[in-house]
This record gives C-alpha cells, sequence and structure tokens, in this order.
C-alpha cells in the first residue's frame, strides 16, 4: 500500500493574536502640549506604562485625519474635515461623534466611547469624551479642540 505524502493529523491553528493585542503595552510618553515626545533633563525619551500608552494612542487616533498619512491603514484615524463641513452644529457634532467612536473601536484594547460633550467658540468646535479600555478601572476623559 503506498504512503500518503499529506499528513494525516492536521494540527490545529491557535489564533494568539487576539490574546496578544489585549495586553497593554509600554511606550514612549507623548507630550501633547509639545507635539512631540516627553524628554527628561538628560534629554532622553520617558517610558509610560501600557495603560497610559493606550490613552495616548486614544488621543492621537481622534487628532489623526484619516487618509491622510500613507504609513497608516485606512482603518486608522478620523474623518473630522467632512464632518466639519456641514453648516449645522448637530449635525457636525452627530458626525464627530461617530467618526471618533468608529476610530477607536477598532482597538481591541477599547472596551467603550462615549459620553460626548460638545462646546462652540466662535465658530470652533471643543469636544470632550470618555474613553474605557478593557481591564482598566476607570475611563478617562479626552478633549479635542
Amino acid at each position: 500500500m503506498a504512503q500518503s505524502i499529506f499528513p494525516v493529523d492536521v494540527p490545529d491553528f491557535k489564533d494568539e493574536r487576539n490574546e496578544y493585542d489585549r495586553r497593554y503595552k509600554r511606550s514612549v510618553k507623548w507630550d501633547a502640549e509639545k507635539g512631540d515626545f516627553a524628554r527628561d533633563s538628560a534629554n532622553r525619551m520617558v517610558e509610560c506604562d501600557g495603560k497610559e500608552s493606550f490613552f495616548q494612542w486614544c488621543f492621537k487616533i481622534a487628532q489623526t485625519e484619516r487618509y491622510r498619512c500613507l504609513a497608516y491603514p485606512d482603518c486608522i484615524g478620523t474623518e473630522m474635515e467632512r464632518a466639519m463641513e456641514d453648516d449645522d452644529e448637530k449635525t457636525v457634532e452627530s458626525m464627530v461623534q461617530r467618526t471618533v467612536t468608529d476610530a477607536l473601536m477598532v482597538n481591541p484594547r477599547t472596551e467603550y466611547v462615549g459620553d460626548f460633550e460638545f462646546t462652540w467658540e466662535n465658530g470652533r468646535m471643543h469636544c470632550a469624551f470618555f474613553v474605557k479600555g478593557i481591564d482598566i478601572d476607570d475611563a478617562v476623559r479626552v478633549l479635542l479642540s
């Protein structure tokens, strides 16, 4: 009898990606006011823990325009420019809420995005919302101007 060249028992594929993607990884701290990495007195970049890194990611993604940077895949960023085109403030608020929520929920660590608050000053919108990560006790407030 001829022996088959194909294995009889095919091993199960274990997808560890979902488990890995839910862990918070440390990163370099971002200084939002300076728009650059945070540095210590010796001009070395400062590290932050994984949970702070996650919230920094949320802030940066909410401020990144989708399709603008070729280095990012299409699922990264928001469509703020499109949302701001409408003349009606309530429509703009609805579109901003949708695009920010969609952008942040791409991350498997995001549990929810909500409690949006909008204020308008001289035609300029300011937005605040809460983001909660999985396995993080408290939600963090994110401010966009």
